[in-house]
């Protein structure tokens, strides 16, 4: 049989035709939006869960094109580019399930060909450049150091150029204790290289340098002196594996591209609503029924998962992701997700949810019934082993608990959550979120694991997550500013400025999310980590951090033009001192790099 789907934007509506080349008996047309449809024409919308949706059709004829009219159930929200139309459709018949094509990817803007390059093509840009004349000609290097060996299997796997070679440039390591623990200094000449630094970071940050400057100055490095230190020691990046399953080696292409910038975070999100990916042995139940969804599996298929989509992480492909870390000088960071954003959890584990609560919350993503209840023990005897497993798995002894988009109303319906606010003294549900995660953080900090969260997490009249944990301000700089006055350390990641799932741009043809902002590349930079106004606040941010949620990513490879070039400008963030790249340079930074994110096959456009 063959299939033919299209679908446009018109207005604040979506206009769907599909055409089959022979006859279809009442046809069901099963698709994901970014949040919960309505059907204004050509079916009846039968089915619906968040985003996914079951359209019945009418009888379909052969050759003859069949348009339904979608929109947003919400008044709200609009379809605003391509990755707002249907994603992983398909259609249910009486003789099995039909994959309808898939609709082409949005257009990206990629980096001005007419951008000038920068003097030192490096980034992020060091603390001190003292250039000298002349170059030394280095298309590969002479080390025997370990740090160095790690760069050069970077370059190996990547596809460049070797990066070591016998009659390479001489390299000379010096070692120099009093210096920062991830800084290093290079003096550059034509007949030599001496890298400085005080640990095996800094003299890997040493090499990566020497890589870059090879790619972006054609082999032939400028003669100088470099000094550099990064300005936080957190300096991360995020990926959501549970909208979307990344493969192992797309995870592992990640960590090449975060080491080439100096990032040393990798937060791991594995965990939300739609699945639970990775392997446990205490509820193996959680991953086993979670990690594929669509057609006739526990969850249907949310966020373009289709007929049938997903995986899950085994015990080996986590020490293989951390091997590859340790070699780049990345920790790893997992994330968990409680109280909300639990669907997977309840739809996995019976017990979860109070069975007389009437309440009727709803997520911002339109689930019912996506919170955990604190005041059943199931819960407990769920929540505290898998906390424990999971943060032991990961050496950074640190475990994100999430703690994000309580819906409004949450636990209202529940006669246990009555009695527990009753019991410990809690006015609404911000209090009783704040309970539960502190009480969850004191769990883990007890075995000496730090507690992390989303920037919600330091809410309630208790004073929320407690246990010295680390927040992350994501809706804006305001909660992060607020949390610090109160005494947490904060990572920085606003979605106005590094949220990379958002569309760089208005167009229509781009493809991303839009509800915190457009995101271009010079708003990665346009903004001050320490507002003014703010200057008490510095000594408890402990970082920056860039996001990528994959609520419409139906590929890996798409998540590439979204992270770079931006990718850039939150290396600039994380490690730049001065904050003296703006956009207009981090437009020259980015127009330097092209061709080393071409010569890796990272694509940007």
């Amino acid at each position: 049989m063959s299939l033919a789907f299209a679908a446009r934007i018109e207005g604040d509506t979506i206009r769907c035709t599909i055409t089959a080349d022979r006859p279809l008996d009442a046809p069901v047309f099963c698709f994901s939006l970014m949040a919960p449809a309505a059907c204004r024409s050509g079916g009846t919308l039968t089915a619906s869960l968040g985003g996914y949706a079951e359209v019945t059709l009418p009888d379909l004829a052969a050759g003859t094109p069949h348009d339904v009219v979608l929109a947003y159930d919400n008044p709200g929200f609009r379809p605003v580019n391509r990755a707002w139309l249907p994603l992983g459709a398909y259609l249910r018949t009486a003789g099995g399930c039909l994959p309808l094509p898939a609709l082409p990817g949005g257009r990206h803007p990629g980096p001005r060909p007419d951008a000038p390059l920068p003097a030192l093509r490096l980034a992020p840009p060091p603390d001190a450049w003292h250039p000298a004349p002349g170059t030394a000609a280095a298309p590969a290097f002479a080390c025997g150091a370990e740090p160095f060996a790690a760069v050069a299997a970077l370059a190996d796997r990547n596809g460049m150029e070797p990066f070591l070679a016998p009659r390479g440039l001489p390299v000379r390591l010096a070692d120099d204790p009093a210096m920062a623990p991830e800084a290093y200094a290079l003096t550059i000449a034509p007949d030599g290289i001496t890298a400085t630094a005080a640990t095996r970071a800094g003299h890997f940050h040493a090499a990566i340098t020497l890589l870059t400057l090879r790619e972006t100055h054609g082999a032939h490095l400028p003669c100088g002196t470099i000094t550099d230190s990064p300005r936080f020691g957190w300096r991360g990046q995020h990926l959501d594996c549970a909208r979307h399953f990344f493969a192992v080696p797309t995870i592992l292409r990640v960590l090449d591209l975060m080491a080439l910038m100096k990032l040393n975070r990798f937060h791991w999100h594995f965990a939300d609503d739609e699945a639970f990916r990775l392997h446990v042995t205490c509820a193996p139940e959680i991953w086993q029924k979670t990690e594929t969804r669509g057609e006739g599996q526990l969850l249907p298929g949310l966020f373009g998962g289709g007929i049938r989509t997903g995986g899950s992480y085994s015990q080996i492909d986590v020490q293989e992701i951390l091997s590859r870390a340790r070699d780049l000088n990345i920790e790893v960071l997992p994330e968990i997700e409680v109280p909300a954003h639990a669907l997977a959890l309840n739809r996995a584990v019976r017990g979860l949810r109070d069975p007389t609560d009437t309440g009727d919350e709803r997520s911002v993503q339109g689930y019912a019934q996506n919170i955990v209840n604190p005041a059943l023990p199931a819960t407990w005897a769920l929540l505290e082993p898998l906390a424990t497993e999971v943060a032991g798995l990961f050496p950074l002894n640190m475990l994100h608990l999430g703690c994000d988009e309580l819906p409004p109303g949450a636990w209202e319906g529940s006669p246990a959550v009555a009695a527990l606010k009753r019991r410990e003294g809690l006015a609404d549900h911000h209090d009783v979120q704040g309970w539960t995660i502190a009480r969850l953080a004191g769990h883990i900090a007890r075995q000496g694991i730090r507690p992390a969260a989303w920037e919600e997490a330091a809410q309630g009249a208790q004073g929320g997550i407690g246990h010295d944990a680390l927040l992350f301000s994501w809706t804006g700089q305001g909660p992060g500013i607020a949390a610090a006055r109160r005494g947490h350390q904060v990572v920085m990641c606003p979605a106005q400025h590094l949220y990379f799932d958002m569309a760089h741009s208005a167009d229509p043809e781009d493809w991303g999310a839009a509800w915190a902002a457009f995101l271009p590349l010079e708003e990665t930079v346009n903004w001050r980590v320490v507002p003014e106004g703010a200057e008490d606040i510095a000594p408890r941010i402990a970082g920056v951090q860039g996001c990528f949620w994959a609520e419409f990513t139906t590929e890996d490879r798409q998540i590439e033009p979204m992270l770079a070039p931006r990718i850039l400008g939150l290396a600039c963030k994380a490690w730049e001192r001065a904050e003296a790249t703006d956009g207009p340079r981090l437009r020259s930074l980015a127009a330097a790099y092209a061709p080393l994110f071409g010569r890796i096959g990272w694509q940007m456009a």
